[in-house]
C-alpha cells in the first residue's frame, strides 16, 4: 500500500471520511514492529518479526511519508502533531497539513500499523 501524498488538492480530500477527522487529539503510535529501511533509493516501511523480517508486510513510502513517519515513530501523536510535523518540515498551510496528515493517517490505519 503506497503512502503517497501531497499530491492531490485538498478539496479532493474534504470529501474522505478520515478516521481521526471528528477528534484531532485521539492519540496513536506507529507499532514498534515496523522501521523504516532505505533500499536502493526507496523507502520501506517493514514489518520485523522475532528473529526475521516479514517480507510480506512491506509498505512503500514516499519521502515525505518516510519522514513524517522518522519524525513520529515511538511516540505517541494526534492528527494535530502529525499536521504541525508537516509544516515544519515544509512550511505548509494548516489546513493543508491537516488533510495530509490525515491521508497518510488513514493509510497507516488501513494497513494495520497504528494501535
Amino acid at each position: 500500500l503506497p503512502l503517497y501524498f501531497f499530491t492531490e488538492s485538498f478539496a479532493r480530500f474534504a470529501n474522505i471520511p478520515y478516521l481521526c477527522d471528528a477528534n484531532t487529539s485521539m492519540s496513536m503510535k506507529i507499532k514498534k514492529e515496523y522501521k523504516v529501511r532505505e533500499v536502493a533509493g526507496e523507502f520501506m516501511a517493514v514489518c520485523q518479526g522475532k528473529n526475521l523480517q516479514d517480507m510480506t508486510k512491506v509498505i512503500s513510502l514516499n519521502q515525505s511519508a518516510a519522514e513524517l513517519w522518522k519524525a513520529l515513530e515511538g511516540k505517541s501523536f494526534t492528527l494535530d502533531d502529525a499536521a504541525q510535523q508537516l509544516q515544519e518540515l515544509y512550511g505548509i498551510d494548516d489546513q493543508r497539513a491537516k488533510a495530509d496528515a490525515a491521508k497518510w493517517i488513514d493509510s497507516l490505519v488501513n494497513a494495520n500499523v497504528i494501535e
